[in-house]
């Protein structure tokens, strides 16, 4: 059962962050030739610390989704506990983060 979770968390998690890779319709976004360019060196450190930071998330998603699947599992299956809505609300604060970080370049 755990491993389901985990699993599924995975799943979840890897769905999420392709998602927010996929282009978007329209091509009607243009760059604005005022915008400051970055040096190919400066990206590749932004694109690295957003890495490592990522993998810190995804971590830490994986972590609150174990404590989340505990809480749930002492609790009966009509009781929400306040615990459990405030894991479901940081999970998706975090991939949130995540996805923002994936559409920054």
């Amino acid at each position: 059962m755990k491993r389901a979770v985990l699993f599924t968390a995975f799943i979840l998690t890897g769905a999420l962050l392709l998602w927010a890779q996929l282009p978007r319709g329209g091509g009607s976004e243009r760059e604005d030739p005022n915008a400051p360019r970055l040096k190919r060196e400066q990206v590749e450190e932004l694109l690295k610390s957003d890495h490592k930071k990522s993998l810190a998330d995804a971590d830490e998603i994986v972590k609150l989704g174990e404590e989340l699947k505990i809480e749930l599992e002492k609790n009966d299956r009509h009781v929400l506990s306040v615990k459990a809505y405030k894991k479901t609300e940081e999970i998706e604060k975090i991939a949130k983060r995540i996805r923002g970080r994936m559409k920054r370049y």
